[in-house]
């Protein structure tokens, strides 16, 4: 194979529409834009206005809380940590953290993650031991029946007792 000979596979690239060139293209004259106005111009972006009217997101009242500092965690269940263990990405005997579990694919790995969170859908076959951010009851059980080892990295916080 040749640099010259490389293509793009087939409807990988649309050819763009050539705008303003004649009537018998579709889009001559004034290009699909319509006839004058601002919306004609160039380098006119009015997301939201709405001519003056007050927009509907002024309109609409605002409710709840965005927590900016909130966690966010890589979701794993259980049945596909199972899988992995059973296709070889990794090993039941050896101990599972969270970097071994970006390196194998299982989890996606990125900045907007704070780390993982075990949920308890599916089945575990094996024992395993497994230190993860976070863990669902369900999740915890299931390890533990199976006759493994889980380790919180950020155990949930314990209720204050109230008398």
């Amino acid at each position: 194979m040749k640099l010259n000979e490389l293509r793009d596979n087939a409807g990988a690239r649309h050819k763009s529409k050539r705008l303003g060139r004649g009537i018998g293209s579709g889009k001559g004259k004034t290009s699909g834009k319509g006839v004058k106005g601002q919306k004609a111009r160039s380098g006119v972006a009015l997301n939201g206005f709405e001519g003056g009217q007050l927009p509907i997101y002024r309109r609409l009242p605002k409710r709840g809380f965005v927590n900016p500092f909130r966690k966010v965690y890589a979701p794993l269940n259980l049945g596909a940590l199972d899988q992995a263990i059973e296709s070889g990405r990794l090993v039941a005997g050896e101990p599972i953290d969270e970097a071994k579990l970006r390196e194998a694919g299982i989890v996606r790995s990125g900045s907007k993650f704070d780390g993982v969170r075990l949920l308890g859908h599916g089945a575990l076959t094996r024992a395993v031991s497994i230190t993860v951010s976070g863990a669902s009851a369900t999740a915890v059980a299931a390890v533990q029946a199976a006759g493994g080892t889980i380790t919180l990295l950020n155990p949930p916080a314990e209720a204050p007792a109230t008398e």
